[in-house]
């Protein structure tokens, strides 16, 4: 079954699904990613005998791809250019949906099926799907059921918070590292700007400017101020108080800022940019570690989904890292004259 608006299916009813797959493939992210008009969105059901619901994916229909990241051009083989992306579009962080307790036979089925779908999509669009940005294990479960090996991307970060509090998270870190971490977080506290816990929504004009400035240092030029401030505008009315913010002010000048979500029982770090000019004392480890960690505990979340890139510097604050990897469907036959 295939419907056009996750709007369609009750949250309750997705978010049992959801919930243990990441913020990126919610209820409430789908429903504000299907305002981008760079692609058009459509999500395969499974339901059983009794109508419920047993698995599911988000398909979108590629327009024009903004993100170098999520264009199989560069990722792929140079064969494979498909055009429909199978699960989540953004965040770097992909599973195909299927309900708890499912046994390996079912959930194969299951699995089969949302392959089909997606198959049956990219075909009616003259083109093929892919899975980009699957978890290891999203991987191996419909590694199966395409023709091809699995293509190693990235690699993702996932810190745990174990115990009651930010002393915990320090705790559970090897010696030399909890005086590392101790040290940043202490110079950062006592020399540094004021700390202000905002909503998105709060402060989405100040973001912008210091994401596109983050952008920019990274090589993407299109991604300028009014680009950046209108990404986050979106954001924020979508997502509302759920998009949390932790920045630091210099007077009213913004020095950094921290986008982060608590979902299930973990917070995900969404964007985090800084002003380099900036003389705060590890500024930059306070907002992308510490301080969204103890927002973390105060929330109740168990882990830090710190993402891709600066695995070495993730790792050294107690991440466990994992693979992220793609799967691309056959190419469509070419036609014959």
């Amino acid at each position: 079954m295939l419907v056009e608006s996750v709007h369609a299916v009750p949250a309750a009813e997705w978010e049992r699904l959801a919930r243990r797959a990441g913020l990126y493939l919610s209820h409430r992210w789908l429903a504000a990613e299907e305002e981008d008009p760079t692609a058009s969105a459509s999500y395969a059901l499974v339901r059983d005998d009794d109508g419920e619901l047993i698995a599911a994916a988000p398909l979108h229909l590629v327009h024009d791809e903004p993100n170098d990241a999520y264009r199989p051009g560069g990722l792929l083989p140079p064969r494979l250019r498909p055009r429909v992306i199978a699960g989540a579009r953004r965040g770097y962080h992909n599973t195909p949906l299927t309900a708890p307790g499912l046994g390996p036979v079912r959930r194969h089925a299951c699995l089969t099926l949302l392959r089909d779908a997606a198959r049956a999509l990219a075909d009616r669009n003259g083109t093929t799907h892919w899975w980009p940005y699957l978890t290891a294990e999203a991987t191996a479960r419909l590694a199966p059921l395409y023709p091809d090996d699995p293509v190693h991307l990235e690699d993702d970060a996932l810190i745990p918070l174990p115990g009651a509090d930010f002393e915990g998270y320090v705790a559970s870190l090897p010696s030399r590292r909890r005086v590392g971490v101790r040290r940043e977080h202490r110079e950062f506290t006592v020399n540094g700007p004021d700390v202000r816990h905002l909503t998105l929504a709060d402060c989405a004009e100040d973001a912008g400017v210091l994401l596109a400035g983050h952008q920019q240092d990274h090589g993407h030029d299109r991604d300028g101020i009014a680009a950046m401030t209108a990404l986050l505008k979106r954001q924020a009315a979508a997502m509302g108080s759920a998009a949390r913010v932790v920045a630091a002010y210099d007077g009213r000048r913004m020095a950094g800022f921290c986008l982060y979500y608590h979902y299930a029982s973990t917070t995900w770090i969404r964007a985090v940019a800084v002003d380099r000019t900036h003389a705060a004392p590890h500024l930059y480890f306070n907002l992308m570690y510490y301080l969204p960690i103890q927002d973390a505990y105060a929330h109740g979340s168990t882990a830090l989904h710190a993402g891709m890139t600066t695995v070495e510097a993730k790792r050294r604050r107690g991440a466990v890292v994992t693979g992220l990897y793609a799967l691309a469907d056959r190419q469509r036959p070419t036609a014959q004259a």
